[in-house]
């Protein structure tokens, strides 16, 4: 196997970005991208931490973030697994990098810059919905803003419903939880019980 060990020699194989590749980035929020971000209910949060690198999935209604001016963006932790790996990283080392996604669309958008947690009472009830407000509230300062190219959509087809997976053909967590736990939790009724739980626990 041959390795790619420094960066001249990864320049020599790609050569180096064009024009349309290096103007897009910027250090604050556009009109155009503020309309990406408006029309994304979905980003992929990573994180990094003493004992590694975190991909968290976030998503909400309408939005996935609030913009709160040219530099800021503000994200509600809704409730989950609570095992709060992106949480622990942002605490202990700011840097994140958000990945947002817009259903039907190939372009995404990508943010790099760091963040902290708030607890702040009035802000977290901003961001209550049906009356339960989330723990806390990410505020991310952006330092660097650009949009992606559609060709991984396109390749993947992701928003194609011909191609989409049938979950009746996959294992499901209650299959995975009982395998990893020698069926201690997990199992049908686990599955069976989700969708009233998940409702139940949204927000």
């Amino acid at each position: 196997m041959t390795i790619i060990t420094t960066t001249e020699q990864l320049e020599a194989l790609y050569g180096v970005p064009g024009e349309a590749s290096t103007v897009k980035e910027t250090d604050q929020i556009t009109p155009e991208y503020r309309a990406l971000m408006d029309a994304s209910p979905f980003v992929a949060l990573a994180t990094a931490g003493p004992e590694g690198l975190d991909c968290s999935p976030r998503g909400d209604a309408g939005q996935a973030v609030r913009v709160v001016d040219e530099r800021t963006l503000m994200m509600p932790d809704r409730r989950g697994n609570n095992r709060c790996d992106s949480l622990r990283n942002i605490v202990r080392d700011p840097r994140v990098a958000l990945l947002f996604l817009i259903p039907g669309s190939g372009t995404t958008l990508r943010v790099y810059g760091t963040a902290q947690l708030s607890v702040d009472p009035e802000l977290l009830t901003s961001f209550a919905v049906k009356g339960q407000a989330p723990r806390s509230v990410i505020v991310i300062t952006i330092q660097s803003i650009y949009f992606q190219c559609a060709r991984a959509i396109v390749r993947s087809e992701l928003w194609n419903p011909e191609r989409h997976v049938d979950p009746a053909t996959l294992p499901t967590p209650g299959d995975i939880l009982a395998s990893m736990s020698q069926a201690r939790v997990g199992g049908r009724a686990y599955d069976e019980e989700w969708p009233e739980r998940a409702a139940k626990t949204m927000w």
